[in-house]
């Protein structure tokens, strides 16, 4: 591994900023050194979600937005930059995930695609960028999701402790970190981004902070079991899902026979929706003494509360607990990679994703 310091930069389904780091990395360490969280301008955010949920786009329209992701993920690395007065010559890359606007991992012709001109960002930063880290696991197979287990494995595995990591984003994946077993690692379903879409629409709020208004209302079980009916959850892993699947439109679909449920019900069954989804994944799984939580979700004590309930045989915790933020999991993720990248060494796990081999990923970009 090449050692040094790198910056990582995610821009995840939740779309409620950019999260760029800071990580002082080697070979057996990762060390978080700062973190900045960069405003997700409102217009960009609503083109990203008509792209998402289906909507007609142009050819013109999409490699704009491309253009201003770019833009913005280089203004967002060089406000961290800024905010810490660190010189953009003491980072040896960048690793930019890029806002995923489509992941189709199945059918015949199978592609995930992120925006976010990772030439602009090289370019306006002068600092080597690696991007495009997905499509490389799918060029052998994989689902080109999710690649975050690989770092869990590297800093939150133990030899003495059945553990799975759990990130709570828009989209809520599990790592699998058992003993004397290789990773593993899929998304169980929706995360925050039922929830979010839903209050955003009727409450005009960005998120329900702390579940207060889920906790307004019922669980609404009929409901429930509809939703639990579709048919990625009884997928079995690999798998990996996304905004396309899961969104306003699927919800509506699933309201069409519940014509009388109030919002706040439909909130707080929503919330039961993504409680429950991983707890049956992780039961299904063989279950674990500790999950780890990280990603937004770690931060709704209505999720944490009932995951707890769910799961009375495993210690619910969370990553800052075990000295790596939540908050920054993905994009310190993403930095790791980068360095992995630069050295040459895979990033994939084919156990996760599903792929022929283990492999380099992503394109690198140089300045």
């Amino acid at each position: 591994m090449i050692s040094g310091k790198y910056i990582g930069v995610m821009s995840g389904t939740s779309l409620d900023g950019v999260d760029v780091v800071i990580a002082d990395i080697s070979a057996s360490t990762v060390i978080q050194k700062a973190s900045y969280s960069h405003p997700m301008p409102p217009d960009i955010k609503q083109s990203i979600l008509a792209i998402c949920q289906g909507q007609l786009a142009t050819l013109s329209q999409i490699g704009q937005l491309d253009l201003r992701l770019g833009i913005l993920f280089a203004e967002a690395v060089q406000g961290l930059l800024d905010q810490y007065q660190i010189p953009a010559s003491d980072i040896l890359a960048i690793g930019n995930h890029g806002q995923t606007v489509w992941h189709q991992p199945e059918g015949q012709y199978p592609f995930t695609m992120q925006l976010g001109d990772n030439n602009r960002v090289a370019a306006m930063t002068q600092i080597t960028t690696v991007g495009d880290f997905r499509r490389k696991d799918m060029a052998f197979g994989g689902q080109g999701a999710p690649l975050v287990p690989a770092f869990h494995q590297a800093l939150l595995a133990t030899p003495d402790e059945r553990r799975m990591v759990l990130n709570i984003g828009g989209i809520a994946n599990l790592s699998l970190l058992i003993p004397g077993v290789n990773v593993s690692g899929f998304d169980t379903g929706p995360g925050n981004m039922l929830m979010d879409a839903w209050i955003e629409k009727h409450q005009g709020k960005s998120f329900d902070r702390d579940a207060v208004w889920a906790r307004q209302g019922s669980v609404n079980f009929p409901l429930l079991s509809a939703m639990l009916s579709d048919p990625y959850f009884g997928l079995a892993a690999p798998k990996s899902t996304g905004r396309e699947h899961f969104n306003l439109q699927w919800l509506s679909r699933q309201l069409e026979s519940f014509a009388q449920v109030s919002p706040q019900d439909v909130q707080a069954t929503l919330a039961e929706l993504t409680a429950v989804s991983i707890a049956d994944h992780i039961q299904r799984a063989g279950g674990c003494e500790r999950l780890l939580v990280c990603g937004g979700g770690a931060r709704n004590p209505l999720l944490m509360e009932r995951m707890a309930r769910l799961l009375p045989d495993t210690v619910v915790d969370t990553t800052d607990n075990h000295g790596i933020s939540g908050d920054d999991m993905e994009a310190m993720a993403f930095a790791w990679l980068a360095a992995r990248t630069l050295s040459g060494l895979p990033g994939n796990i084919p156990s996760v994703t599903g792929a022929s081999r283990p492999t380099v990923l992503g394109a690198v970009y140089t300045p």
